[in-house]
């Protein structure tokens, strides 16, 4: 029998930090978001099992400690409202959002996309990052929090344009909304792991939990639930959330000035 608790990413690092402190441990596994590795393996929290299954995934999605491995990925891309925009018009890149025609609230932004400008920092250096996306402040975007309600408002005409997660775009394109996605290369990708205590007190069934929820069955469960899986022999739905784009995936290491990252993106957009 599984005991599952469930609840958003924060309040689940905070349950296991808390439970540290007290000298307790009720959990064996763990899968939350990419930015609970960091201050777990800080306190020692995690322990190191690198899966069998493991080896049918991309090897950056797997810790070469074996302190974690991603369960599923969500990578950013490019929405656009099909009745707005024309295939031949359709941003193809970060650049092409620089575009004057999309100045104006042409974009829709997440309040809270400190996931792609970490990403972007890492892979285009902090200085080209910061130049790109002050220009793309320059835009004039709409910032919004969240996902589902921005997608609904570019699918009712309100934007063009808007950066979110392929993977929820899909579910409107599947339903007939006029909406549509590309990825935007290189496509940061945000991991949610899974993580086995240190401290388990059931080691031996938390390893089987693993091995199952990286296991072809459990990878095409995930398909049914329109998540994009890991491994290499499980294609999402369709394909193209998961393959045939340049990617780089989030990392422990890009959260070690988190806070600097979330000032910095809260400036560049007059958020705070």
């Amino acid at each position: 029998k599984v005991d599952l608790f469930r609840t958003g990413g924060g309040p689940l690092l905070n349950k296991i930090l808390l439970e540290a402190r007290a000298g307790k441990n009720s959990w064996d596994v763990a899968i939350g978001r990419g930015e609970m590795i960091l201050p777990l393996l800080e306190r020692k929290l995690l322990a190191s099992y690198r899966s069998p299954e493991a080896n049918m995934i991309s090897e950056d999605l797997v810790d070469r400690e074996g302190f974690w491995t991603a369960y599923y990925a969500n990578p950013y891309g490019l929405g656009f409202n099909t009745r707005m925009v024309s295939n031949a018009d359709v941003p193809g890149s970060y650049e092409a959002l620089l575009d004057p025609k999309w100045k104006g609230k042409k974009i829709s932004l997440d309040t809270e996309g400190y996931g792609l400008f970490a990403g972007l920092i890492r892979v285009w250096g902090r200085e080209k990052a910061l130049s790109y996306f002050n220009k793309l402040a320059a835009q004039e975007p709409v910032l919004m929090r969240g996902n589902t309600s921005r997608i609904q408002l570019v699918s009712a005409g309100e934007y063009p344009l808007l950066i979110s997660y392929p993977s929820l775009l899909q579910v409107h394109t599947s339903k007939g909304a006029p909406i549509d996605w590309l990825h935007l290369e290189p496509a940061v990708v945000l991991i949610f792991p899974v993580m086995l205590a240190a401290r388990s007190p059931n080691p031996s069934a938390g390893k089987l939990l693993i091995d199952f929820l990286l296991s072809k069955e459990g990878q095409q469960i995930l398909v049914n639930l329109k998540r994009v899986p890991v491994r290499k022999d499980v294609d999402a739905d369709p394909p193209r959330l998961s393959k045939g784009y340049k990617r780089i995936v989030e990392h422990p290491e890009d959260y070690k000035d988190f806070t600097g990252v979330v000032k910095t993106y809260q400036d560049i957009f007059n958020l705070r």
